[in-house]
């Protein structure tokens, strides 16, 4: 690789783990370091990266495949000043000096080897004159007898101790093997030598000297492997050269060139800039491997030929006897699958002779662009005859049709809806998008291409279908266009525009003349009820297109998926009933799915954990029996939930990582907020507090429109503020919740559970009525809905508010009932706060021997959670409430566990306020006790308390 190299900046894993061994030098000693990746994988840039990064002396030398039987011809790059200084000029051969950009110069031992360094690094060609000045002692003295184990001691001389030389090998495959000894020995014997030496090779390729390959493993201290890019890194590197691709695309480039950052890099010059905008191109091969591709062909007989022509016409996993037979061979077999395979442009599969395929899609692509257009044509019409898969079998076909094929448009789109309905969405837009290529017609067309990009949303390419945005807009207006970019924006959350394009939609459908299409966008506004959390019109909508096309219909089967989600709210029995009777009509194909999904979700709000978690699980897959990448995100979402509710946080965990991946994968962001609430919930209690910053952060971004993405929003935000005992914070984050509009949906505590901690809140603010009215509305709705779990949190908080108006009989009565309706619930977390709470008010109740057992329990509680936010907050309650405070030998002067615990958390510089949050105390009594701390103590403000304490 050549010039500046703009996607060097992403192999920073591999750079990092050299820049830090190099930095270890001093500690550690010297080092060979082996650099392994695949050709073109962007090692000499790593190189030329940790160079420039180098603070000391760099020595560079660049290994050739005609100097391997060369003695000493890498040192002699590395060490000019020990190479053949005593020979005659004539014998050198006019020596020329290759070096990193800006760094010392080193000479090859052949002007060849001069030219091949500056081929790979131009900037370090050195004048002629700067070699040949010498010390007297050279490896050339004595009649150039000398060993790799001397050598070794006149580099350990040369470099010494003063400070860290890096010494660079490009291309250590070709190195002279002498040279690698010389320079194995000088790491292994001389160990306080500051050097550092990185010998980068490839792997992969069989054209390379054994005895070097063979070496470099067994003398290095260590390898680091440049691993291929990802899909992120990939866009990396295009969006350094202008261009923004889309991560479906992204994600094609990087299977289409396995990474490699040169290929990556010639196929971001070569293709033309709109290619990269369109959606399933055919990515060709990079000049360069074309042409080594024409060159390997030719040198071919014609069977072998043949061979391999029919095996990138079938592709991957093709069995040997269907590619010989395509390629018309009759004779020894094996003789051909054995030069076929040397090409190095099939390769055989893991079953070994029985299946063979292209060596990788690069190849397989220049193969089929050197056949020809007429050729590949002919050969794809003869595969298509013998292959069985119908989908492979028509993509086959559409290859090898160059103009409108009206009948073959009319397969491709019955083959898709087929594919639709087993759940393969992905599939289904392919073959539309084929179909609307071969069609004529021009409504047919733009019908075809309308609904690939609606097949597409189903498969969760977001962004893919995002590209085709404006080809769509730019069709003639029909109520599918509109119901698809309504879908469209939906997924994107954005409420505002798929209202107006649904609307639009409905007043343009005629439902006597296409009830199919009346029918789904009744389905897309079921969907967009649910979002907009309007449980009264999701219902009716999916009633409407159950009305309209029956109820086997896959618009109406997938709006009975989600009617229960809409009965839940106030009619428990009949969503019950909906999705029993939805379960029996449809039991195999992909939109079984969705009705698992919305059961387990039905679960959830209902206090069903057990059939939620199972019904949850198994709607997250989406490869057994199909499957919608949307779906299983909402399925991740609510599991998360569970797993948070029911004290499996760790698991919790690993769900939002999974689902949060696939949502920066496909663009659907609906989900998101959702999954971030429970990721900041656990990072909070846990009291990691950079990593519940991060998920609180991405709770929060990105549009917030529809509701059921603003709702967790507020409840992260509000989670984040009760776990810093910051009540104002609390009340400040859910008070839109109190507003008019949340009061039909998002009021539901079994699916959004919010009115206790804001109830919580306003006690401890001292705002008892508002608490009081707050607590009897929200009580009694909890009772409608037959909420338990809801029910059992806002009686702790009866509980509480009943404490601190000195009612303690009604107080004890209210967390009895709390801690009864938990019972033999999973709710491990709940239990826990019910008991921190129940401990804080009889402690205030002066009821000291009480609270420590149930402090005691709380904590025992959190610290099985590993909530050590609360862990801690359980202990301050316990060493204030006195009850295990070692009480002997007190004097007058001392601190109370009261006074103590204040003391602390104004040193930590919290407020009276939060103080007495923390604490369950009043502002008041955080004052008095301050007054009484500076008396003992002796002085007479925070900052000297807060400097007294850091001092004992």
């Amino acid at each position: 690789m050549t010039g500046t190299d703009p996607s060097g900046a992403v192999h920073q894993a591999a750079l990092a783990a050299l820049v830090t061994r190099l930095r270890d030098v001093h500690d550690r000693g010297p080092g060979l370091i082996l650099l392994t990746g695949r050709p073109g994988d962007g090692r000499t840039t790593v190189l030329r990266e940790l160079a420039a990064q180098h603070d000391g002396p760099v020595r560079w030398s660049t290994a050739a495949s005609w100097e391997t039987g060369y003695p000493f011809g890498v040192i002699g790059q590395l060490f000019p000043e020990l190479a053949c200084a005593a020979q005659p000029r004539s014998a050198t051969t006019a020596l020329a000096t290759a070096t990193a950009p800006g760094r010392d110069a080193a000479p090859n031992p052949t002007a060849a080897v001069a030219e091949s360094a500056a081929s790979e690094n131009p900037a370090a060609a050195v004048p002629e004159e700067t070699v040949g000045a010498g010390p007297a002692a050279t490896i050339a003295d004595h009649g150039g007898n000398r060993g790799p184990v001397e050598v070794a001691a006149m580099i350990a001389e040369r470099i010494g101790a003063a400070e860290t030389v890096l010494a660079v090998v490009d291309d250590a495959q070709w190195a002279d093997v002498v040279s690698l000894r010389a320079l194995a020995s000088a790491v292994r014997h001389y160990r306080d030598t500051r050097l550092l030496i990185v010998a980068a090779t490839v792997v992969g390729d069989a054209g390379v000297a054994p005895d070097a390959v063979e070496l470099l493993p067994r003398i290095a201290t260590g390898t680091i492997r440049i691993a291929p890019l990802t899909v992120a890194e990939v866009g990396q590197v295009a969006a350094r050269r202008g261009l923004a691709l889309h991560p479906s695309m992204a994600e094609r480039l990087c299977t289409h060139t396995r990474g490699v950052v040169r290929d990556v890099e010639r196929l971001l010059i070569e293709v033309p800039p709109q290619v990269w905008a369109g959606f399933d191109p055919d990515l060709p091969a990079p000049a360069a491997i074309t042409a080594k591709t024409r060159a390997a062909l030719g040198d071919c007989t014609a069977s072998a030929r043949r061979l391999i022509e029919a095996t990138a016409v079938l592709g991957s996993g093709t069995a040997v006897g269907d590619a010989a037979a395509l390629a018309g061979i009759d004779g020894d077999l094996l003789t051909v699958l054995d030069e076929a395979a040397r090409t190095g442009l099939v390769r055989l599969g893991p079953q070994g002779l029985t299946e063979i395929g292209p060596a990788d899609p690069m190849l397989r692509a220049a193969v089929l662009a050197d056949m020809g257009p007429a050729a590949t044509a002919e050969l794809r019409c003869r595969a298509a005859e013998s292959t069985e898969d119908p989908v492979r079998r028509l993509r086959l076909l559409v290859a090898a049709t160059p103009v409108p094929d009206a009948g073959l448009a009319d397969r491709l789109d019955a083959l898709a809806d087929e594919q639709a309905a087993r759940g393969a969405w992905g599939t289904a837009a392919s073959l539309l998008r084929d179909a609307g290529r071969l069609t004529v017609d021009r409504l047919t067309r733009e019908g075809r291409l309308t609904r690939a990009v609606d097949a597409l949303v189903g498969a969760g390419d977001i962004f893919a279908a995002t590209a085709l945005i404006p080809e769509v807009e730019s069709l003639r207006e029909t109520p599918l266009r509109n119901a698809v970019l309504g879908y469209l924006a939906m997924v994107r959350g954005r409420p505002a525009e798929a209202e107006i394009r649904l609307a639009r939609a409905w007043d343009l459908v005629n439902a006597e003349r296409e009830p199919e299409v009346a029918a789904l966008i009744c389905q897309r506004y079921v969907l967009h009820a649910l979002c907009r959390c309007r449980p009264t019109d999701l219902v009716d909508w999916a009633d409407r297109a159950i009305t309209l096309v029956g109820s086997g219909n896959p618009a109406a089967v997938e709006a009975a998926a989600i009617r229960g989600l809409g009965l839940v709210y106030g009619h428990t029995a009949a969503a019950r009933r909906s999705y029993s009777e939805v379960s029996q009509q449809i039991r195999t194909g992909a939109q079984v799915q969705r009705i698992t999904m919305g059961r387990g979700w039905l679960h959830l709000i209902t206090d069903e954990f057990d059939d939620a978690r199972s019904d949850l699980e198994s709607s997250v897959p989406t490869t057994y029996l199909g499957g919608s990448t949307r779906i299983s995100l909402w399925a991740r979402a609510w599991l998360a939930r569970v797993q948070f509710l029911t004290g499996d946080w760790d698991d919790a965990l690993h769900t939002v990582a999974e689902a949060a991946e696939l949502v920066e994968r496909t663009g659907i962001v609906l989900s998101a907020p959702l999954l971030h609430w429970t990721a900041t919930s656990v990072h909070c209690l846990r009291g990691d507090w950079t990593a519940a910053q991060i998920s609180l952060q991405h709770a929060a971004t990105g549009p917030q429109d529809y509701e059921i993405m603003r709702v967790p929003s507020y409840l992260a935000r509000a989670q984040w503020a009760e776990a810093r005992a910051d009540s104002a914070g609390v009340l400040r984050a859910l008070h839109p919740l109190t507003q008019a509009w949340a009061w039909n949906g998002p009021d539901d505590p079994g699916q959004w559970p919010w009115a206790d901690m804001y109830a919580h809140a306003l006690i401890a603010e001292g705002r008892y009525d508002e608490a009081e009215a707050f607590l009897t509305r929200h009580e009694r709705h909890a009772a409608e809905l037959a909420r338990p779990s809801a029910q059992a949190r806002l009686r702790a908080v009866r509980g509480q508010l009943s404490g601190v108006r000195g009612d303690l009989d009604g107080a004890r009565a209210a967390f009895a009932e709390a801690l009864e309706q938990l019972d033999g619930m999973p709710l491990r977390y709940d239990r826990a706060r019910v008991s921190l709470s129940y401990g804080q008010m009889l402690r205030r109740a002066g009821k000291r021997r009480e609270a420590d057992a149930e402090l005691s329990t709380a904590r025992d509680l959190f610290a099985a959670l590993d909530a050590r936010t609360y862990v801690t907050r359980c202990d301050r309650e316990l060493k204030a409430g006195g009850v295990r405070a070692q009480r002997a030998g007190r004097t007058g002067d001392q601190l109370t566990p009261q006074e103590n615990a204040v003391a602390t958390l104004v040193a930590r510089g919290l407020p009276n306020r939060e103080v007495a949050a923390e604490l369950y105390i009043t502002t008041k009594t955080v004052q008095y006790h301050l007054t009484r701390i500076y008396t003992k103590l002796g002085i007479r403000s925070r900052a000297e308390l807060a400097a007294l304490r850091e001092n004992t």
